[in-house]
């Protein structure tokens, strides 16, 4: 267990707090998609280890609660693909993929890399390259955008600009590569992501740089940073009216506290409300489309720390924890109904199979996985990305969207 608890306190670099679920939780944290959890930095493991001192600091004043609503100007969005299609299709020859990974419902519609760069004094940015889903040739193609996220059915992309946090919100045409409009924001913003009906973007706004680390005065300390969000757009694409809410982070004083600097919100399984990820247990918030505290809705359930729904699309079988082996269960009896030789258990491609981390060969090495799908009762998986180290800086990390 300790290469799990090393890796996951790497992750929790620009947090400085170690929830008291860490065991639990190591592996389950290590490559969720980490847009929206903290960063990596080099350091916080030794820093952990050795008892380092942190230094108490802030980023800067929020502002007052407000809602504001920008001049209705929209766009007609390309029509998605009517049947979407469902073949599964895999890149195990190269790392990362050249050509489109994808299975059953969902495909791989872009992948990141992560680097930590220089930003002036003590203070280190954790940047994003992003490659993004090109359907002209099938494959991927390297982008300078900030931050995207693809429209399920993979026929637009919403884009930051390459200086986050942006004033600006694109809508990429995956087909012509073209901006068909941008959308200027009265406040930054450092993330996108689409609703689940690929009508509007959630665009989660900040102050400052989210993925920031900054060294302390004594040898391997780091400085406690509030994380800088302050509210959230949602745009709708057709009307072109973006309606932003002040929503403030959640601090270590809160429970359920997130201290780390990236706090993301996220949507509901069926777009009616809006989640902020915690760091401890329960895993998220939930907030009405205005911003008002609400009651998670009934009968969505999630793979933990993630947007993915852990029912099924027929709503008899459950994803369970992350381990080896995993598990399966009955929705109606909490039976288990498959074991599966796999780490973690990321989304479902239909009823029957599921997106999952695989391990390469005897899974010796935890950190030696890729993406594989896997069937409910784990006796046929097909490996459908090759093999990485996923311990490695710069390994790179899938985003999956709705074909």
């Amino acid at each position: 267990m300790t290469r799990l608890l090393r890796d996951t306190m790497e992750e929790w670099a620009g947090e400085v707090h170690v929830p008291h679920d860490m065991a639990d939780r190591a592996l389950r944290r290590r490559v969720r998609r980490p847009a929206r959890v903290a960063v990596v930095a080099a350091g916080l493991v030794a820093a952990l280890i050795a008892g380092v001192t942190f230094v108490a600091g802030t980023v800067g004043d929020r502002p007052a609660p407000a809602v504001s609503v920008r001049p209705a100007d929209g766009i007609t969005l390309p029509a998605r693909p009517s049947p979407a299609p469902t073949d599964v299709r895999a890149d195990v020859e190269h790392s990362p993929p050249r050509r489109l990974v994808a299975a059953g419902r969902l495909a791989v519609s872009a992948y990141y890399t992560m680097k930590e760069e220089p930003a002036g004094g003590r203070l280190r940015h954790n940047v994003r390259t992003w490659s993004l889903y090109d359907p002209r040739s099938g494959g991927y193609e390297r982008t300078s955008w900030g931050w995207v996220d693809v429209a399920p059915g993979l026929q637009v992309a919403a884009v930051l600009e390459r200086e986050l946090p942006a004033r600006r919100l694109g809508i990429l045409d995956l087909n012509t590569r073209q901006i068909l409009k941008w959308f200027d924001l009265e406040h930054p913003v450092a993330s996108v992501t689409w609703s689940p009906d690929g009508t509007k973007v959630l665009a989660t706004a900040y102050s400052s740089y989210p993925d920031a680390v900054e060294r302390g005065p004594e040898p391997d300390s780091l400085i406690l940073r509030d994380s800088p969000r302050t509210g959230y757009f949602i745009l709708d694409v057709g009307s072109g009216e973006a309606v932003y809410h002040a929503l403030p982070a959640r601090t270590g004083n809160d429970v359920p506290a997130n201290m780390n600097g990236r706090q993301d919100l996220g949507w509901s399984l069926d777009g009616t409300a809006i989640w902020a990820p915690t760091d401890t247990a329960p895993d998220r918030v939930w907030y009405t489309l205005d911003g008002e505290p609400r009651d998670a809705p009934e009968g969505q359930r999630y793979v933990a720390y993630s947007a993915e729904s852990a029912l099924s699309p027929d709503g008899r079988r459950v994803l369970g924890p992350d381990g080896l082996p995993t598990e399966i269960t009955d929705s109606a009896t909490g039976e288990i109904v498959g074991r599966q030789n796999v780490l973690q258990l990321h989304a479902w491609a239909d009823d029957d199979n599921v997106l999952a981390l695989g391990c390469a060969g005897s899974c010796g090495d935890e950190f030696d996985n890729g993406l594989v799908l896997v069937s409910v009762d784990g006796s046929r998986m097909t490996q459908l990305a090759a093999y990485r180290n996923s311990n490695k800086q710069g390994a790179w990390r899938w985003v999956l969207t709705p074909r």
